[in-house]
């Protein structure tokens, strides 16, 4: 895809889809290989990133998209390598808390340091750009729904 110019003052909306799911689908790449060099898949690695505050196992299955049997599996699996932990919240002991552990927090900052790729692109970006990136993706992600 070509830089766009001040000459290219009408990008439509579909070409600005395509870009932001190129971006998406390129970030999503370099995070599933490093999740893999560290010994998970995406959506366990994705999930650590979910419940650095405590999250019931329905909110995570929503975030993860994926089904809530889905995401016992997924639990089962982080908590086998004491990523995260299960606890009975306080309010309602039938709610299962899904939260992560330090040796959890420290495998997905590893995770994240590994995006080589992505840390290389954001690298490359001056400071306003960078301000400027930050600003349009925290205005449209609210409207997104996420």
């Amino acid at each position: 895809m070509a830089p766009m110019t001040t000459a290219d003052s009408c990008v439509t909306t579909a070409e600005l889809m395509e870009a932001v799911a190129a971006v998406g689908s390129a970030y999503f790449l370099d995070f599933a290989a490093a999740a893999g060099r560290h010994g998970l898949s995406s959506s366990q690695a994705k999930a650590l990133a979910v419940v650095l505050e405590p999250v019931p196992m329905r909110a995570l299955a929503g975030r993860l998209g994926c089904d809530a049997s889905n995401v016992t599996g997924i639990v089962d699996r982080l908590e086998s390598l004491g990523l995260a932990r299960r606890e009975a919240a306080a309010a309602d002991r039938r709610v299962k808390m899904v939260t992560i552990t330090d040796q959890g927090a420290e495998t997905l900052r590893m995770v994240r340091a590994d995006m080589t790729r992505t840390h290389h692109a954001f690298d490359s970006l001056g400071p306003e750009q960078r301000a400027a990136l930050n600003d349009l993706c925290r205005q449209v992600l609210p409207l997104l729904g996420a």
